[in-house]
């Protein structure tokens, strides 16, 4: 892993301050320093931001404070908004938390840059047991593990049930979901005709103001990658397997009206209202916004959670997820105590609080074993029954890509969901002018 002049600067003050007789504090690893008293504290960067959530977060490092009077944590209140500008303003400073929740599509620069620990050595058996491997790829990088992932989020889709038994379109289980043929047909028959131009009722409703990581995501049900590695450079690629799932979108939106244009602007949550409505029988959504539908929906309002739609052959049922992460700095002089307290708040209990609190799933199979996570209240089971067709986001470990979503794909993206490009175009900007963004950072 290649270390900056910043990083290596840093690790020397480090090593010069361990020289000068720090005290150890007993049960940390080496290095780690306490106060007059031999008490550590760890700052603990938590971007938790559901009221659940947060109560449940405080309420760990409430216990382990209690458990551990030697070693205190220090919950500190972050944001998503602007997260890694800030973590970058503070690796620059020397500043950073000891203990950093984020997600594991950040995590690929702070890795290579040097700002984040390689606490693969640190970590239980038992912890790198209870989290599937491919969970584990998603932050490891050069043979070190950089974050261990704990809370992942699949697409769904949130249909209104009256509407969907209405339509007398097949309902779909994990078991036996729709195909991407049968959902556009189940589409339009959940659009009804107004007496205008437009639909007074449309099957779904797309929300596209953030679309590259949807659109990468679900690509994968249809063997897409869009990311490969080829002589050791990430290549970009957006071929017809790439394509299918934008191109079913495109259609919906431009040629078969079954899903509004106005909803190309629109948040998640922003789609809600219009769904209450009736306005949209299904609006395709992360697994968290049932939190907001169940709090949100009118009294007597019905909903189901639904299977995203499958493609054709072995990749079918599968999509993208992007994990979120909890990592060391590779500042912090309390690894050990750190990574302690991460196996703590992620051991198999204390990860399904936390996947209840946020409303999502746990990477853990021992949490996924909590009998509230596949109850069939509020879609919790159609969650843990599509567990196992979660696979790491295409975008994992490819170093320039977010630049390459926020300066090309998602003004492309908009573009051509929006019938102002076409689909040569699209792969023109992704495949021709995103590999010239990632080719900069692999020289």
């Amino acid at each position: 892993m290649r270390t900056p002049a910043r990083t290596r600067l840093r690790t020397a003050t480090a090593a010069l301050a361990a020289t000068l007789g720090l005290a150890l504090v007993a049960g940390c690893s080496q290095g780690d320093t306490g106060d007059a008293h031999g008490r550590i504290t760890l700052e603990f960067l938590s971007l938790a931001w559901q009221q659940d959530s947060v109560a449940a977060n405080k309420a760990l490092v409430k216990e382990w404070n209690t458990a551990h009077p030697d070693v205190q944590v220090k919950y500190v209140q972050g944001s998503w908004d602007g997260i890694h500008d800030q973590l970058l303003t503070s690796f620059e400073g020397g500043a950073a938390p000891d203990i950093i929740h984020d997600d594991a599509s950040d995590l690929t620069d702070f890795a290579y840059g040097g700002d984040l620990a390689d606490i693969g050595k640190l970590l239980p058996a038992s912890l790198k047991r209870d989290i599937p491997g491919q969970s584990w790829n998603t932050t490891t990088y050069d043979k070190g593990v950089y974050g261990v992932p704990f809370l992942q989020e699949p697409r769904v889709l949130i249909a209104n049930t009256k509407l969907l038994k209405a339509s007398g379109a097949r309902i779909p289980t994990a078991a036996h979901p729709w195909s991407w043929a049968e959902f556009e047909q189940a589409s339009k028959k959940m659009t009804v005709k107004g007496s205008g131009s437009r639909p007074e009722q449309y099957g779904v409703a797309w929300s596209m103001k953030e679309p590259v990581s949807q659109s990468v995501n679900l690509s994968v049900s249809t063997g897409g990658t869009i990311f490969s590695r080829a002589a050791g450079k990430n290549k970009v690629a957006f071929d017809p397997a790439e394509s299918a799932v934008s191109q079913l979108i495109n259609r919906q939106i431009n040629v078969e009206h079954t899903s509004p244009k106005s909803s190309l602007g629109m948040s998640g949550s922003d789609t809600l209202p219009g769904f209450f409505a009736g306005k949209y029988a299904m609006v395709p959504l992360n697994f968290s916004y049932r939190q907001q539908v169940k709090q949100q929906a009118p009294k007597g309002f019905q909903w189901t959670v639904l299977p995203l739609p499958a493609g054709s052959g072995a990749a079918g049922e599968t999509q993208g997820v992007v994990p979120q992460t909890l990592s060391v700095s590779q500042d912090s002089a309390h690894k050990q105590a750190a990574v302690d307290f991460i196996s703590f708040l992620t051991q198999g209990k204390n990860a399904a609080r936390l996947a209840l609190g946020d409303w999502m799933l746990p990477t853990s199979t021992s949490a996924l074993k909590d009998p509230a996570l596949s109850s069939p209240k509020d879609g919790w089971n159609t969650g843990s029954q599509i567990f196992g067709n979660l696979v790491p986001s295409p975008v994992l470990g490819v170093r320039g890509y977010a630049e390459w979503k926020d300066k090309i794909a998602t003004p492309a993206f908009q573009n051509y969901y929006n019938g102002s490009g076409t689909l040569g175009s699209l792969r023109t900007k992704l495949a021709g002018d995103g590999q010239r963004v990632l080719d900069r950072y692999q020289r």
